[in-house]
């Protein structure tokens, strides 16, 4: 898997993620522009299996999960992140096509640690998520 790092500005810190989609067009859409704003993105995957193991592997500052994982559950996978890595660096951050307000009940009874949705998903609102959280 490669890794690509672009220059940040002086006051930003390089943050990695991976991001959890079914849409194959929104994996490949989000990864260059997250690129390009310079986060590391050091995977993409569709499925919570392959999350979970890519977060054991690549120990990711950042996952940002579909709420709505086609088949599979994203809430399921953000809470199974955030209660396995209670305590760590990980920032669990819930995505949607969907506005905020129509996910809100879902998003309250997440353990993630925030919400973006995809049509405002950029580096500095991710960034800005995860100093909220202390990280």
């Amino acid at each position: 898997m490669r890794r690509v790092s672009l220059p940040c500005d002086a006051d930003d810190v390089a943050i990695s993620c991976l991001i959890v989609d079914d849409n194959e067009y929104f994996l490949h859409a989000a990864q260059v522009l997250l690129e390009r704003e310079g986060l590391v993105v050091m995977g993409v995957t569709s499925t919570s299996d392959d999350a979970v193991g890519q977060v054991e592997t690549l120990h990711p500052d950042v996952v940002l999960v579909d709420i709505f994982l086609g088949e599979e559950s994203g809430m399921d996978l953000a809470q199974r992140l955030s209660e396995t890595y209670a305590g760590d660096r990980l920032t669990v951050i819930l995505i949607s096509t969907h506005s905020e307000q129509d996910v809100a009940g879902l998003i309250a009874s997440s353990l993630a640690d925030g919400f973006l949705p995809k049509a405002g998903l950029s580096a500095a609102a991710i960034r800005n998520v995860v100093e909220a959280n202390g990280r």
